[in-house]
């Protein structure tokens, strides 16, 4: 355990790296037009450019319960930091689409680290009566740092340009780099541990976790673009990612040394049931900032960074919520009963989100659902992350931090893949669905036709353009209107989903009567 300025430097440190990582996993969103104008790439090909990157996270999550115990958890993250600032500094550096997408690949590897060996350092710093505080402030990096992303890079890019997307982690990659080396020590466990020889790695469980999980993660972030399984290289990396996740299973229940040791799922129950909720907490955080803003800059015309400042109390909220449920859990209330608040508050902001969307909504109507939003989420992260580790020790805890990790990242990408896909299909079936509301035989229409033709008419357009503008404008209201109809779809789905994952909670098991939860028990 850490004390005094010690302990602060440290938490500022990790925190800020986690916040680094995360945020680069939405900041790049904003500015794919800009590089696809300066790199001469095309919105597929320049797709890759978050694609790498996160790849290359969800293959490295997983491995730094390994890599942290074979080269000393300080050394590790060390490499990491200076390789994800290395790999910032080239991805602004870079001139050419393959450039950049290999530096963003490389930029993940490093960022891969930062969030599963930050979440560590923060337990060995607290002493057990503070550690609600550390899992706060981790808590407040993971939810924070996703929707930050978008204003921080909407603000990059409309006053300077996109490199400094990349930039800006430099100097605190530096700092990160220059405290960790200062101030971040190993604990004992980590000391004493003995390498394994080279001989002994899983070599095979590497290979087999890279092709499984880095096919499934290229599927889910290029199907949409590449039409899914219209596509022969989508059906292929299907195939790999199948035959690559049941041999890597396989690998790691039979393997004496696995690189992931999977058979920690049958030792705790909670952990089993805590993986799944990981994934559900990844998909409605990131599907939900996915998709709103995407509602708010398509529909209603706002800018990114607009749109960021709208996300941001919703986050603060979140993040505020976390020390007040790690009081919670010390007092000894049951995960079993938070989890079911959280997810029933999300389920009320999906509808209330739904009910609020329309052509003419502004800020003031999404403050107090994103509030929402964000209350549900802290009443979610910390019960699943305390439940899924409480009771694991040493090696055993950082294996199934790794795994949790994982599992929400793939959870995020498989709600913004379904969320993306479920958004173009819908909106062509709800198109063929109100097509047949529209002839110019019918009254109503006509009319509005009419009012459109006058008002182009009177705009100084011939008669012939001015009725061909009329069409044309009353095309983009029936777009509009069937745009409101499926992102209202899309929030109700969501509240649904959460809803329907409430049952599960009831295999949680519950402490015995009076027991609290014990949260240094989770490393």
């Amino acid at each position: 355990m850490e004390t005094g300025f010690r302990k602060w430097i440290i938490v500022v440190t990790v925190v800020f790296c986690c916040l680094l990582e995360l945020i680069d996993t939405s900041i790049v969103n904003v500015a794919l037009t800009q590089m696809m104008g300066n790199l001469s790439a095309t919105q597929q090909e320049v797709s890759w450019v978050i694609a790498s990157y996160a790849i290359a996270n969800v293959i490295v999550i997983p491995m730094t319960g390994f890599l942290a115990e074979q080269f000393g958890r300080k050394n590790y993250y060390l490499a990491s930091v200076i390789l994800f600032t290395l790999a910032s500094m080239a991805c602004g550096q870079s001139t050419t689409l393959p450039e950049l997408v290999i530096f963003r690949f490389i930029q993940g590897v490093g960022g891969g680290a930062l969030m599963a060996t930050s979440q560590a350092i923060l337990i060995d710093t607290f002493p057990p009566k503070q550690l609600p505080l550390g899992q706060a402030l981790f808590g407040m990096g993971v939810i924070i740092g996703p929707t930050i992303g978008p204003t921080l890079g909407g603000y990059i890019v409309e006053n300077y340009s996109w490199p400094w997307i990349f930039y800006v982690n430099v100097p605190v990659g530096i700092l990160a780099s220059i405290f960790t080396i200062l101030f971040i020590r190993d604990p004992e466990r980590i000391k004493n541990a003995i390498p394994r020889p080279l001989r002994d790695i899983d070599w095979a469980g590497i290979g087999l976790l890279i092709l499984g999980v880095g096919s499934l993660q290229y599927v889910l972030e290029q199907g949409e673009t590449n039409d899914w399984f219209d596509d022969n290289i989508i059906k292929l990396f299907t195939g790999l990612a199948a035959v690559g996740l049941i041999g890597f299973v396989w690998r790691e229940l039979t393997a004496k040394a696995p690189i992931v040791d999977l058979r920690v799922l049958a030792k705790s129950r909670n952990l089993a049931v805590g993986a799944f909720l990981s994934f559900v907490l990844g998909f409605g955080l990131f599907a939900s900032v996915f998709v709103f803003p995407i509602f708010t800059q398509r529909i209603l015309g706002f800018s990114a960074e607009q749109t960021g400042w709208i996300l941001l109390p919703g986050a603060l909220a979140s993040g505020l919520m976390m020390p007040i449920v790690g009081r919670m859990l010390m007092a000894g209330v049951p995960q079993k009963f938070m989890l079911p608040v959280g997810f029933a508050i999300f389920f009320g902001f999906t509808f209330w989100m739904g009910s609020r969307i329309s052509p003419t909504a502004g800020e003031h109507d999404f403050f107090w659902p994103l509030i929402v939003r964000g209350v549900g989420l802290g009443l979610i992260f910390m019960p699943i992350t305390t439940m899924s580790l409480a009771g694991l020790q040493g090696r055993d805890a950082g294996q199934a931090a790794g795994l949790t990790g994982m599992i929400r990242q793939l959870g995020g990408s498989f709600g913004v893949a379904i969320v993306g896909t479920y958004l173009e299909r819908s909106i062509q079936n709800n198109r063929v669905a109100l097509l047949p509301n529209i002839s110019l035989y019918n009254t109503e229409t006509a009319q509005r036709v009419q009012a459109f033709t006058q008002s182009f008419l009177n705009k100084g357009l011939a008669l012939d353009q001015a009725k061909q503008a009329a069409y044309a404008a009353l095309e983009g209201t029936l777009m509009k209107q069937v745009s409101l109809i499926t992102y209202t779809e899309i929030f109700y789905a969501l509240g649904f989903f959460f809803l329907a994952c409430v049952p599960l909670i009831l295999l949680v098991k519950r402490p015995k009567v009076g027991e609290k939860i014990d949260l240094n028990a989770a490393h």
